[in-house]
């Protein structure tokens, strides 16, 4: 596995069919956390055999923490963020910020976007800066559902969310109901999934090889002109593998953003 990111979420995709509750990402990797009483060393211990291959390298430790109140924890270390002084994505037990122009009220649970880490929060800092009114809008991988529900509280006409991950699937429509989006469309599936077509703009934050395989249906669906932003890669070598195949389905480079080597780029359909 050539990508962290990519390593995670299997990772943790498997260590939740063990028993796993929650997950937090950090720079390092994840911390995975599970009831004492519900982990089993053996099934723990045949996962790990598994995946320890010349393929997949990773490293862990094991520790048992006291008891205590998790909910408080997990609010203690779980922080609010603002993306360029615009947009304030907070939890619910963060308090509100009525002064700033966007406030996205997101509970990750177990979905991807969070605005923590840097892809999210470069698309994000792309669609402040974009013209999304009265816009048809494609948001793949959606996860929480955060970017979508920026494209519609920044005057996106129509939003369709999909995500592949039942976790994601449902916790996105939590999140839409929680900020009165109901109107986003919400599907559980991959590229398939995509209905119809002529959107104004894709988004997709994914991985670099999701991004490649589905490109082709991508780039159907955009209209002519489209605006098409992808994150969830790296600048070296994913930006320039990525341009490439994109210019075979009639969709180039506009610019990109850069944060701690993760790229999110912007590309406009011109056939």
């Amino acid at each position: 596995m050539d990508k962290p990111a990519i390593g995670n979420e299997i990772l943790i995709a498997f260590l939740a069919t063990l028993g796993f509750e929650s997950f937090v990402e950090n720079e390092e990797g994840f911390l995975a956390y599970i009831p004492k009483n519900d982990f089993q060393n053996t099934d723990f211990q045949e996962f790990i055999n598994n995946f320890k291959s010349a393929d997949f390298q990773f490293t862990f430790e094991l520790n048992e923490i006291k008891n205590q109140n998790w909910n408080a924890v997990w609010e203690s270390n779980y922080e609010s963020v603002i993306i360029d002084n615009q947009c304030y994505i907070r939890a619910p037990f963060h308090a509100s910020r009525p002064d700033l122009l966007y406030e996205i009220l997101i509970e990750p649970k177990m979905s991807f976007g969070t605005a923590h880490h840097p892809t999210t929060a470069l698309i994000i800092s792309y669609l402040l800066k974009e013209n999304l009114t009265a816009q048809k809008v494609l948001d793949m991988g959606t996860g929480t559902g955060i970017l979508a529900i920026l494209a519609k509280m920044r005057g996106a006409n129509s939003v369709l969310a999909i995500d592949n991950d039942q976790n994601a699937y449902e916790n996105c429509l939590e999140n839409v109901q929680r900020n009165q989006c109901s109107d986003i469309e919400v599907v559980m599936g991959d590229a398939k999934a995509i209905k119809n077509g002529d959107y104004d703009v894709i988004i997709a934050n994914i991985n670099r090889n999701i991004i490649l395989n589905d490109l082709p249906a991508y780039a159907k669906a955009l209209k002519n002109g489209g605006r098409m932003f992808l994150s969830g890669f790296y600048k070296e070598p994913d930006l320039e593998l990525i341009t490439n195949h994109a210019a075979k389905y009639e969709l180039f480079l506009d610019s990109f953003m850069e944060k701690e080597n993760w790229v999110a780029a912007k590309l406009i359909k011109n056939s």
